[in-house]
C-alpha cells in the first residue's frame, strides 16, 4: 500500500431488520495506521441498507482524505458480491445505494472489494454497535 491507499473495513447493523440502524467503518493506511473511524446512527433501516450506508460513508471519507486507491473489506457477502458483479441488484432501494457506491468507487484510480469473515471485521462491527448503543 502507498500513502494514498487504504483498507476500508465497514459494517452495518440493524436491530429489528428493519429497525434502529447504524454504520461503522475504519480506514487503515500503511502499517495499519488508523486514518479515520466512522460510527453513525442511521435511523430506521434494514441490515442491507445499513451495510451500504457504512460503505458509502467510508468511501466519502476516503475521497475527503484524498486517497487514490481503496480495498473494501466487509462481512456482507451481498454487498461485496453486488459490487463485484457476482450478484444482480434487484431491490429498488438497493439499486440506489449500489449506484451511489459504484459512482464513488469509480472516482478512485483503483479499488477492490473482498468478503471477510465477521471475525476479521470486529472494529467496524464495534463502531456500528457503539453508535446504536449511544444515547442520543
Amino acid at each position: 500500500m502507498t500513502g494514498l491507499s487504504a483498507e476500508i473495513f465497514c459494517d452495518g447493523a440493524s436491530r429489528g431488520n428493519p429497525g434502529p440502524a447504524s454504520a461503522g467503518a475504519v480506514l487503515l493506511g500503511e502499517g495499519g495506521k488508523v486514518l479515520a473511524e466512522i460510527s453513525e446512527r442511521l435511523g430506521i433501516a434494514t441490515n442491507n441498507e445499513a451495510e451500504y450506508a457504512a460503505l458509502i460513508l467510508a468511501l466519502r471519507k476516503a475521497r475527503e482524505l484524498g486517497l487514490k486507491e481503496v480495498a473494501v473489506k466487509a462481512d456482507s457477502q451481498l454487498v461485496i458480491r453486488q459490487l463485484t458483479g457476482q450478484y444482480k441488484v434487484k431491490h429498488p432501494e438497493m439499486k440506489k445505494r449500489h449506484a451511489e457506491a459504484m459512482a464513488l468507487l469509480k472516482g478512485f484510480s483503483g479499488w477492490s472489494a473482498v468478503h471477510v469473515p465477521r471475525e476479521e471485521n470486529t472494529v467496524a462491527d464495534s463502531l456500528a454497535n457503539a453508535a446504536l448503543d449511544a444515547r442520543s
